[in-house]
């Protein structure tokens, strides 16, 4: 089996793509993550809003992070089901996703998430259903 990783060490290029993404915090114990994004202008259609799988991906990476800071890398996150919610539109700059354990059992893990514009407004909400798989190595 690998050696689990911390949560901070988890990027890879993804991150890139997702607008430069950061982890801000992680907390194991309380299954949280909050991640940072920067919206940039080629990740938008008319009207110069972001495309919903943008959205999508921010507050889905922050509720794989909260799952990562309670699990560590010793499993696979695998995202089963995901809604979500969009409230607001997402404009250029920077966005904040949230992400954090709702109820979990020993595979399958139930967690929420939101997306927030840099004055705090809720722009989405997410709700997911993961199962937990251990990483074989």
């Amino acid at each position: 089996m690998s050696e689990p990783r911390d949560a901070e060490e988890v990027r890879g290029d993804v991150f890139e793509t997702l607008g430069n993404g950061r982890v801000h915090e992680s907390n194991g114990e309380e299954g949280r993550s909050v991640l940072e994004f920067t919206c940039k202008p080629e990740m938008c259609h008319s009207g110069g809003v972001a495309q919903g799988g943008f959205v999508t991906g921010w507050i889905d990476a922050a509720m794989a992070h909260a799952c990562i800071a309670r699990y560590t890398t010793a499993y696979w996150i695998a995202t089963l089901e995901l809604k979500v919610s969009f409230y607001r539109p997402a404009n250029p700059g920077f966005v904040i996703a949230e992400g954090w354990i709702e109820r979990a059992g020993k595979q399958t893990v139930f967690a929420e998430g939101h997306l927030l514009d840099a004055a705090g407004q809720i722009l989405a909400k997410a709700s997911s259903t993961i199962r937990l798989v251990p990483n074989r190595v």
